[in-house]
């Protein structure tokens, strides 16, 4: 069962490097990345709390967990729309995974698309507290 899980997020991840492998620009990327942000289920607004707000982001994230360590599910959201995209490609990785598995994947597809160089400080920082916070909620339901 393990090696299947580890492969899932990974196969993921080279899901997004191959998508974004056919675009020729970033203009094009950007833009993929905004529909893919369009296409986020609806996020309940009685979840737009304090609570679940992701801090160290420049626009409004935020990122509700459900589930156990077995599966950990992701809701998220933003009011900006490369951050919803960025929102969906985060949520294809770590979504309904083991948080063993979650706690383990690093996020090596924003190198590998050649995110880290093209987005601005304030939204690679908001990306990667993201990335802690999602991370930090896997951790805590493995110490349980």
């Amino acid at each position: 069962m393990n090696a299947i899980a580890t492969s899932s997020a990974e196969l993921a991840q080279q899901d997004i490097v191959d998508e974004f492998a056919f675009f020729g620009d970033w203009t094009e990327r950007y833009q993929y990345l905004i529909d893919l942000g369009k296409q986020l289920p609806p996020f309940p607004e009685e979840l737009k709390t304090e609570d679940y707000r992701v801090h160290g982001c420049q626009s409004l994230v935020w990122l509700v967990p459900s589930g156990n360590a077995g599966s950990l599910h992701f809701q998220a959201a933003s009011d900006s729309a490369i951050v919803s995209g960025l929102i969906a490609l985060v949520l294809r990785v770590y979504s309904d995974r083991p948080a063993s598995e979650i706690v383990a994947t690093e996020p090596r597809f924003i190198e590998a698309i050649g995110l880290a160089k093209h987005l601005s400080p304030t939204r690679s920082n908001g990306l990667a507290a993201m990335l802690a916070k999602l991370k930090a909620y896997a951790a805590a339901t493995l110490n349980s």
